[in-house]
């Protein structure tokens, strides 16, 4: 049983029913997609939404007499929104055939990984031979099965200064030419983060933590794909489980200079969310990869 179902509504859900719930997702899908892989294998994906953004998708393969086999499904939230225009590389899962991510967004200093919500797409342009693709775009998207509500940090009014956005965008600026190898630019950085230690180190023997980081991104626990966040919430959305009936709150967020949509059963969210309050929780990162419009036909 899928440990984050109950993510997208499905916090009392059996093994009878999830079988039943993966055959309806092939059956009466929303969208689907086929592909042929290297190894000549018809490969499909079966989505169905099972409210509005959220659903499961059930992926599979089809024999030789046109049965579809379920090797894997996994819940989904459906991320509004561009994240992320930095290029991303792709590789299979060493178990079953699903995919990571890997997106390094200068913003973050770090690489990112997380689960491909859309592999089709991804496995028909390595057949027919148009990787790499150029241009393409990243919408991330995250569910969580137990998150908390933290105030605002600094004033309490959920703003972000403009100074802070200001040496925001410089350390972007900075981070752009280190990549490409500029020792002073380097150096700079390493200044920088000395004397942010030094001003951490003398706050947090005063203030609490949660005063001091406004937002943050952290990898959780031995799964690549899995991380510990806390953002500042923009938007809140409440979404409703056709078939479980059970409650869900959509989250967008901002979490170190990233904006995505988190997914969370009302049941697992302690405090009430509103736009300028914090979201911390665990999440498990999924993503989807637009591909131009001029490759629509990879698109499944």
């Amino acid at each position: 049983m899928h440990k984050f179902l109950r993510a997208v509504g499905f916090s009392k859900i059996n093994r009878d029913e999830i079988k039943d719930l993966v055959l309806q997702s092939v059956k009466k899908n929303d969208s689907r997609g086929y592909t042929m892989s290297l190894d000549d294998v018809m490969l499909a994906e079966f989505s169905r939404d099972v409210g509005e953004n959220i659903g499961i998708t059930a992926a599979g393969t089809f024999s030789e007499d046109d049965l579809f086999h379920t090797d894997y499904y996994f819940p989904y939230l459906k991320g509004t929104g561009i994240t992320s225009t930095e290029d991303v590389s792709v590789e299979r899962h060493a178990a079953r055939d699903s995919y990571a991510g890997i997106c390094d967004d200068v913003r973050l200093g770090m690489s990112l990984i997380f689960f491909v919500q859309n592999k089709i797409p991804y496995i028909s342009a390595q057949v027919s031979g148009k990787l790499p693709i150029k241009g393409t775009t990243l919408t991330l998207a995250g569910l969580s099965i137990k998150g908390m509500i933290l105030l605002p940090s600094g004033d309490g009014s959920g703003k972000r200064d403009v100074s802070e956005d200001t040496s925001r965008v410089e350390r972007i600026r900075l981070m752009q030419k280190a990549r490409g190898g500029d020792e002073d630019a380097i150096e700079e950085l390493t200044m920088k983060d000395m004397d942010l230690f030094s001003e951490v180190s003398r706050r947090i023997a005063k203030e609490d933590l949660y005063s001091i980081v406004d937002t943050s991104l952290m990898p959780y626990g031995v799964e690549c794909d899995q991380y510990n966040i806390i953002g500042e919430i923009v938007k809140v959305r409440r979404i409703l489980n056709n078939i479980s009936k059970e409650e869900v709150y959509v989250l967008t967020l901002f979490v170190n200079d990233l904006t995505f949509d988190v997914a969370i059963n009302i049941m697992d969210l302690l405090g009430e969310p509103k736009p300028g309050r914090r979201f911390k929780g665990i999440v498990w990162l999924q993503g989807r990869i637009n591909y131009p419009v001029d490759d629509d036909e990879l698109v499944g």
